[in-house]
């Protein structure tokens, strides 16, 4: 039997006499559902704002989010149907609850709430429970239960750590994001300290999780393994590079996601999943058994559910380093929000409205310091990585070969410049916050979905880019905290405090809503 075709002989069991053509439309949607057939699912579901799909990675609202999500999941996993239950609700209303035999194994369910009108029956509202699989293969790399367990006291005892795939953890080796360099990687013989802070205080390491190839995206898209989820938006990117441990932290499965920041990989994820995320000061925690991207920006940093316990990861992780009280001065960057989406300005300017004196600083041209940015950023992108990938060509695809394509581009004395800018755009940006917390959006946008075409992906890289570089460039710890929703989706507001102020920022923001 080809895959397209379903068997209609499952049982039915009904409380009463079932409506006419009810079945028929039941087993109509089974089959397009099948054969993956779009247009045919969209017809079969209510056109409207109020109809509802559900399933473990969250709630869609309206048949336009409903018909997105379709064209982006490419197709639904094969199966039987195994019984059929109807509970008749009137005349044009029914509920059906199907009994799902997967192919892969297990049993789940699908209910749904069926309506008769004037182009037939059609689906309201919808709920898919499958079968949850023992490892999601699109965050995880290499899991186990636990795979290092921590110690046995401490102020993280019972978090369970999810450890992006560039830090050595023994025994183990480190992936990048990219099977072939996983491939010919070497097994390591050390645990990077900053994941052995975390074990030493109690936690225990769950796995090690996804990442983007070699660390160079902030969108959370993957060819190899398949994007991870975004827990609270379904059908829309994670966040990226850290996406692993970001969507590890926000579906419940990891408490902690160890993860790096480079140009915003930490507060990108943790904006788009409503999370709580700190790139530290730049050097405070040691990079010993990190895989490099741009050495003069990475940074080492944690995503959390909860504000307490990222304190508490900043402190086990830091010890000794220099702690800088927060100042008591907000201010915004107008300049820097003058390129955003309406939507998300308005909804930055009216949260900062409420929280009151909050002064205004004039950044300068933060174009031409995104390109200074940009330009070190890629020099030495190419320089950790570019000999590897010319060694191993089409190891990396998409967006992330096209970057490391324009980094082999980049002459040293390009590279040189692009540095000597930098210091001043750094003194011009100190000199203007003198002192206070920039406050600004910690991403462009709420989270694109993932079947946003690539052009519009890159746009709000670019922007987002705009805002995340000011604490690259600054060497300055920001702190991404979910204070913010755009029509349900998260939102992050960012916190960029002078430098070894990481701690104080993430107390000063215990008094945001």
């Amino acid at each position: 039997m080809p895959e397209q075709e379903v068997d209609a002989g499952a049982p039915v069991h009904a409380d009463g006499a079932v409506p006419a053509g009810l079945l028929d439309a039941f087993w109509r949607y089974e089959r397009a559902l099948m054969a993956d057939d779009v247009p045919e699912l969209d017809a079969l579901f209510t056109d409207g704002p109020s109809t509802l799909r559900g399933d473990a990675g969250g709630l869609l609202v309206g048949h336009d989010a409903i018909a997105a999500f379709r064209r982006g999941r490419g197709g639904a996993p094969k199966r039987r149907i195994a019984a059929v239950h109807v509970r008749v609700l009137g005349d044009d209303a029914a509920v059906v609850v199907a009994e799902l035999a997967p192919r892969t194994g297990g049993r789940g369910q699908q209910t749904q709430v069926w309506r008769r009108g004037a182009v037939g029956w059609q689906v309201l509202v919808a709920h898919v429970a499958n079968p949850a699989p023992a490892v999601d293969a699109r965050i995880w790399r290499t899991v186990g239960t636990p795979l290092v367990r921590g110690a046995a006291e401490g102020p993280l005892v019972g978090k369970r750590l999810a450890v992006k795939d560039l830090f050595a953890v023994a025994g183990h080796r480190i992936g990048a994001g990219v099977p072939e360099y996983l491939a010919h990687a070497v097994v390591q013989q050390h645990t990077a300290p900053s994941v052995r802070a975390l074990l030493e205080a109690g936690a225990d390491l769950t796995g090690i999780a996804h990442t983007d190839e070699f660390a160079y995206s902030i969108a959370g898209a993957n060819p190899h393994h398949g994007t991870p989820p975004n827990a609270r938006v379904p059908g829309a990117l994670p966040g990226g590079s850290s996406s692993g441990p970001a969507s590890a932290v926000a579906l419940g499965q990891a408490d902690i996601g160890l993860a790096t920041d480079t140009g915003g990989s930490i507060r990108v994820p943790a904006s788009y999943q409503g999370l709580w995320g700190l790139r530290t000061t730049h050097g405070r925690i040691a990079r010993k058994g990190l895989l490099p991207l741009a050495p003069s920006f990475d940074t080492i940093g944690w995503l959390t559910r909860d504000r307490a316990v990222l304190a508490a990861c900043s402190r086990v992780s830091a010890v000794g380093a220099p702690a800088v009280p927060a100042p008591d001065r907000f201010v915004t960057a107008p300049g820097l929000l003058a390129g955003l989406d309406g939507t998300v300005r308005r909804a930055f300017e009216a949260w900062t409205h409420r929280l009151g004196d909050v002064g205004q600083v004039d950044l300068g041209d933060v174009a031409a310091a995104q390109e200074a940015f940009r330009v070190v950023q890629a020099h030495e992108a190419w320089q950790a990585d570019g000999a590897w990938l010319t060694a191993h060509p089409g190891a990396v695809s998409g967006a992330v070969a096209a970057r490391f394509e324009a980094a082999a581009d980049v002459l040293d004395e390009e590279a040189d410049l692009a540095r000597f800018e930098l210091e001043d755009h750094r003194r011009r940006f100190t000199r203007a916050l003198q002192g206070a917390v920039l406050l600004l959006p910690s991403a462009a946008s709420v989270a694109p979905q993932a079947t946003a075409d690539a052009a519009a992906v890159d746009a709000v890289r670019t922007q987002t880019l705009r805002l995340t570089c000011v604490a690259g460039i600054l060497g300055a710890p920001a702190l991404s905290a979910p204070l913010l929703e755009i029509g349900g989706a998260p939102l992050g507001v960012c916190l960029v405090g002078p430098r070894h102020s990481d701690d104080a920022l993430i107390h000063l923001a215990a008094s945001l809503r």
